[in-house]
């Protein structure tokens, strides 16, 4: 297959089986991504995950369009935003008419309760993974410790997530001091 090809059918995919927006499909554009096609690397993933973060917009639409630009250029760009964004309109209009007609049916209640588990484990699977990546290259102590402060800034503080990513960026560029007392 072409690369267009496959980039359409990676993202559709990710669009038709990304129940619960953006955050819940970075599994499964890893998987697509990293895993299937091998387009970037695990690290390489993080990365523009961690960027793609940083800015605004749906995060979903903005990873699509960084891993087709990478692919293809720009008409990989296209294909990927186009393939992720269009069908899962067109499917949710859908659906959530055909929900609205049914909504006080126990069934349909259950189904959306049901997929909520599905996702919250979609999600602890990618933290760990996070996690594994931060313990080889920072060991586990430092990464606990960043894990730690990251979770108080951002859920008791209420620091927005790009602002803490922007203050590690700036960390890590800053020049570090030299061994034996050198500046």
């Amino acid at each position: 297959m072409s690369k267009n090809t496959d980039l359409f059918a990676a993202f559709f995919r990710v669009g038709m089986l990304g129940f619960g927006g953006g955050p819940s499909a970075i599994p499964l554009y890893e998987q697509e991504a990293v895993k299937k096609y091998k387009w970037m690397t695990s690290d390489e993933f993080g990365d523009t995950l961690a960027l793609a973060n940083t800015m605004p917009g749906p995060l979903a639409t903005k990873m699509a369009g960084y891993i087709g630009w990478r692919v293809n250029g720009l008409v990989g760009c296209l294909i990927a935003i186009f393939a992720s964004v269009v069908p899962t309109v067109m499917l949710m209009i859908i659906l959530l008419g055909v929900l609205q007609q049914y909504k006080n049916v126990a069934w349909v209640n259950g189904m959306s309760d049901a997929v909520v588990p599905v996702v919250g484990v979609m999600l602890a699977i990618l933290t760990l993974d996070f996690l594994k990546k931060s313990r080889d290259s920072l060991g586990w102590l430092r990464a606990v410790i960043y894990t730690v402060i990251s979770i108080v800034l951002m859920e008791v503080l209420g620091v927005h997530p790009a602002f803490l990513i922007v203050a590690i960026l700036v960390l890590v560029f800053l020049p570090l001091k030299k061994e034996g007392g050198a500046k």
